[in-house]
């Protein structure tokens, strides 16, 4: 019975752990742009690297083909920055709580 319930508590205690490394490591956002004539591969990669690694731009061969790439990095928000404000999609989210809510 013990080594169920401490199975269950490493499981249940696992998701809380493994999102706080996203907290302190520097996020890396890469644009790799490859060609060969009229065929354009785009790659996009979000990971954890090392400061070093931040603003690289440079170029890779690999599958064939020349890539392009450039490398951005942030600490903050979990670089989740939004483009543009999404008010029409906040305008929906709202008159749908309130029907909702007078539903109720």
């Amino acid at each position: 019975m013990s080594k169920l319930v401490c199975s269950l508590l490493l499981l249940y205690s696992l998701p809380a752990v493994v999102p706080l490394f996203c907290y302190t490591c520097v996020c890396l956002s890469s644009r790799a742009v490859g060609e060969k004539g009229d065929f354009l591969v785009v790659l996009y990669e979000k990971s954890c690297v090392l400061p070093s690694l931040c603003g690289a731009k440079g170029e890779k061969h690999t599958m064939g083909l020349n890539f392009t790439f450039t490398n951005e990095c942030c600490n903050t928000h979990l670089c989740n920055r939004a483009e543009a404000p999404a008010t029409r999609y906040w305008t929906g989210t709202i008159l749908t709580l309130l029907i909702s809510y007078s539903v109720w």
